[in-house]
């Protein structure tokens, strides 16, 4: 486990041997986890430091209609919810579903501040870890914030392209996982994307997206 914590974002620059001596001397627990099992509940107080030592699991939100929405996915050994662990209304934001069977570390909130309080490098890695954790989920909103699929999907291209016309980019995720981190039905995204390549906007095969059009996408994304 220790050397798996080694590559975690909390414990860089700390070696595997001084993280078993930390753990070791602090209160935790380890749990395992079945694929699909709920890990955690929306609106649970987080009361532990909370990190992934094997597996993946996804976080995920529920609309009125019931439809789910996936908000992301972390993999060992990532943190999970470890920016709502103080503060007034410390609960989990999303609920946190197992996507693999999974093994998962626990130090109550006590205990992790005691923690922190030893090792200067623990406390500055969870200082840097959630303010990029508050970069990111303030990106995500405005991302949230544009209302039709083709404005996601342009904004989504131009963040990952860097040159200007005729800019090549392979697309991290299948058509599946951008419907799913978009919240909507795989058809419908690849209805636009359909669309921008009729529009000489775009080209695409498989993964690999062409921009032909970047005033338009910019047009489009505004």
């Amino acid at each position: 486990m220790y050397p798996i914590l080694s590559k975690s974002p909390l414990f860089m620059g700390v070696s595997p041997v001084e993280i078993e001596n930390m753990i070791s001397q602090t209160p935790h627990v380890v749990k395992n986890f079945s694929k699909g099992q709920l890990v955690a509940q929306r609106n649970d107080e987080v009361k532990s430091l909370t990190i992934l030592v094997e597996g993946s699991v996804k976080g995920e939100m529920a609309d009125f209609s019931g439809k789910i929405l996936k908000i992301e996915e972390m993999q060992a050994p990532k943190p999970i919810a470890h920016a709502f662990i103080f503060g007034e209304h410390n609960q989990y934001p999303v609920d946190v579903v197992a996507l693999d069977d999974c093994r998962i570390l626990y130090i109550p909130k006590a205990d992790f501040l005691a923690l922190m309080q030893r090792n200067a490098t623990v406390l500055i890695n969870y200082l840097n870890s959630i303010s990029n954790r508050t970069q990111f989920l303030s990106n995500r909103l405005w991302f949230l914030s544009f209302k039709t699929i083709k404005e996601k999907i342009a904004h989504y291209l131009l963040n990952l392209s860097y040159g200007g016309a005729n800019a090549t980019l392979i697309l991290p995720k299948s058509q599946q996982e951008l419907a799913e981190f978009f919240g909507v039905t795989r058809p419908a995204l690849a209805r636009v994307f359909s669309d921008l390549e009729v529009e000489g906007i775009i080209s695409i095969k498989r993964r690999e997206v062409v921009i032909r059009d970047r005033n338009k996408l910019i047009e489009i994304a505004s």
